[in-house]
């Protein structure tokens, strides 16, 4: 097996379809990789072409050179589509029963030098390695939705897992236009989810105390700071909110704030039939009739529009996509 992918097309196993695992063969698939997928559940083809053709309609925007396409096959079986492949993402429900049932039927049939990855949003690799055959080779690859247009994966290992085998995850990942940020620690949810738990939890105190609607809140992110952090981020937003002193006039001004009783991150608020009607109607409202295929649609194409205009700026996201631009002409 050899470590890094070249010329000769590699093979990735993709156990699990829905958005996330259909998401995941679009990105191998339309990077070069020839994709063995497998969900035995009536609709998983169904879905997986439609985020397929969703993908190829967003990387020509993207992309300078657009990748040959690997070779698509639906296999029969776990083991089918498991043998021989260099990188196995499994994204199955995210209940931890069925992961191990699923991880342990991937290792029964895979090659041992194999890296097997999950996409859960909550897990920690060690939860997932109890009771494996092999720990060392089960790792955390949790991408964002849709996985064939952002870039980034938290990539997490566990005290049973070597530098080697992230290092060669990442290598893999990067094949595939990913950016791979690899975790200092296992944490559960990680970091991503951790920090848009926060949001969420008090964003549902906000509903619930009638103080905004759904509406309002997402008006709210959408026409500030969401804009600033899709090219800035939080730190960085931060130290330019700080002006010519920078993060530290940024934190000896607004450091205080931290003790004053704003926010509620601390408590739950009870999702009742109320709160959840509530939440229901105004969603709904807000769709306007939209069905969530046009959603979908309406998400990727302003995706697509964003992350050209920050490789314009050659900015964040934008300038990781340069750089992937420029590795693949070079590799012409």
């Amino acid at each position: 097996m050899s470590e890094i992918p070249g010329r000769s097309r590699p093979t990735a196993a993709i156990i699990g379809g829905g958005v996330i695992g259909s998401g995941w063969a679009t990105r191998f698939l339309l990077n070069g990789w020839d994709v063995r997928f497998f969900d035995p559940s009536e609709d998983a083809e169904r879905i997986l072409h439609a985020v397929i053709a969703r993908g190829r309609d967003a990387l020509p925007a993207l992309c300078d050179v657009v990748p040959e396409e690997g070779t698509l096959t639906i296999a029969s079986s776990t083991a089918d589509a498991v043998v021989g492949a260099r990188y196995i993402q499994e994204s199955t429900p995210e209940r931890i029963e069925v992961k191990r049932a699923v991880l342990r039927s991937i290792q029964e049939a895979c090659e041992a030098e194999a890296i097997v990855a999950s996409s859960t949003s909550g897990f920690m690799p060690s939860e997932l390695q109890d009771g494996s055959l092999r720990p060392e080779q089960i790792i955390v690859s949790h991408p964002y939705n849709p996985v064939y247009l952002l870039p980034l994966v938290e990539v997490v290992g566990s005290d049973n897992v070597s530098k080697e085998l992230l290092d060669r995850a990442s290598r893999y990942l990067e094949s595939v236009s990913m950016k791979p940020v690899v975790l200092g620690a296992e944490v559960p949810a990680h970091v991503g989810d951790r920090l848009l738990e926060a949001l969420w939890r008090e964003a549902l105190w906000l509903v619930k105390d009638g103080v905004a609607t759904t509406g309002q809140i997402d008006d709210i992110i959408t026409h500030s700071f969401g804009l600033r952090w899709a090219q800035k981020g939080l730190f960085e937003t931060y130290r330019v909110a700080g002006g010519q002193a920078g993060m530290k006039h940024f934190l000896e001004q607004f450091g205080p704030c931290l003790e004053w009783p704003w926010t509620k991150l601390m408590d739950v608020p009870d999702l009742n039939e109320e709160l959840i009607d509530r939440i229901v109607e105004q969603s709904d409202e807000q769709a306007a009739g939209r069905t969530v295929m046009q959603l979908e649609n309406e998400r990727d194409r302003n995706l697509v529009a964003l992350l050209k205009a920050l490789r314009e700026e050659d900015a964040a996201a934008g300038a990781f996509l340069n750089e992937v631009n420029r590795r693949h002409q070079g590799e012409e």
